[in-house]
């Protein structure tokens, strides 16, 4: 299940919107941002029942 969500980058401030596989479950990955092409901790929490979910996105020194 695919998901899109907003996030801010944490190097140029600009939102961008993430696409999300909600089915691969909990995980951690880079993504370059669409805007800047800094790279982009992803951290994205699927909840036990595949519904709902958390992400967080920062720097990669953070």
């Amino acid at each position: 299940m695919l998901e899109e969500t907003e996030v801010t980058c944490p190097y140029c401030w600009e939102t961008i919107v993430l696409e999300l596989d909600l089915s691969a479950g909990s995980q951690t990955y880079t993504e370059d941002c669409s805007v800047c092409c800094r790279p982009i901790v992803v951290h994205l929490r699927v909840s036990d029942d595949g519904e709902g979910f958390e992400v967080d996105a920062r720097a990669e020194d953070e």
